[in-house]
């Protein structure tokens, strides 16, 4: 199973908006951090805000901000809403093949695809950005220190 450069980029920006929260975060940041187009980026985003996970704030000083808490954005429905075809053969996706009704393959490859899908359901955005692997994550895009938590204030010059 291989995801699409498109689900991988959804995924990577709800990482390093999530890093910046409470701060907001710009299209350019996204790429820039991790050296991706610009246009392509803004498709993503903008599918990402149909779907409720980015909150996009246009005109000065506008931004993107996480549309819910990241303990609520689950890896497994990001994958299945930006996927256009999880279709891993043929079959899966209505067409044909000699073998279709009898076919162990398209089973066990179903199975496979639905366990996958379930490992990705048992994880959050939360989890993807908590603890030291977090911190390290945040450090190599160029956004360490972390953001300070909702509620405290930034220190003076920041």
């Amino acid at each position: 199973m291989r995801l699409t450069r498109y689900t991988d980029y959804a995924l990577r920006t709800l990482i390093y908006v999530g890093l910046r929260e409470p701060r907001q975060s710009s299209i350019a940041e996204v790429a820039r951090a991790y050296g991706i187009s610009e246009s392509h980026l803004t498709k993503v985003v903008h599918q990402l805000g149909r779907l409720g996970l980015i909150q996009t704030i246009r005109g000065r000083g506008g931004g993107l901000r996480l549309g819910k808490p990241p303990a609520e954005i689950v890896v497994g429905a990001v994958v299945r809403a930006t996927e256009d075809d999880l279709a891993l053969v043929e079959c899966f996706s209505g067409g044909s093949c000699a073998i279709t009704a009898p076919c162990r393959l398209r089973r066990a490859l179903g199975e496979a695809l639905a366990a996958f899908l379930a490992v990705l359901d048992r994880y959050t955005l939360a989890d993807l950005l908590g603890g030291a692997e977090g911190d390290e994550v945040a450090r190599l895009l160029g956004l360490f220190p972390p953001a300070p938590a909702a509620g405290i204030p930034e220190p003076e010059g920041a």
